[in-house]
């Protein structure tokens, strides 16, 4: 790679990566979301039914699957950004090494 190249691939990996915070930020409020409405709607779900609390935690979960599924699709969500945020972070560092390389051949 030419310096060249490595400068624009490092201005492109740099852009991309500062769009992750806030991708990430996003992600986690919709985790948080979700997370609060699987609460109420187990906590809902168990003071409606009666029998022991091992029955009632059972109707709890089994109403609440959908949203538990959504919660789990939110997380999953912000997983896959935090693991691209890495992936860049490493992408930018192998690009300042190459950087590193070719600049002290160039001195040699």
């Amino acid at each position: 790679m030419t310096p060249y190249e490595i400068q624009k691939l490092l201005a492109e990996l740099t852009a991309e990566n500062s769009k992750g915070g806030q991708a990430l930020y996003e992600a986690e409020v919709r985790l948080a979301e979700a997370e609060h409405e699987l609460d109420m709607v187990e906590a809902k779900a168990f003071i409606k039914h009666s029998g022991t609390v091992a029955d009632r935690q059972a109707h709890a979960r089994i109403e609440a699957g959908e949203v538990r599924l959504q919660r789990d699709l939110r997380k999953a969500e912000a997983n896959r950004i935090r693991v691209k945020i890495k992936g860049l972070e490493s992408a930018i560092m192998a690009a300042q090494t190459q950087a590193k390389l070719i600049q002290s051949e160039l001195r040699i």
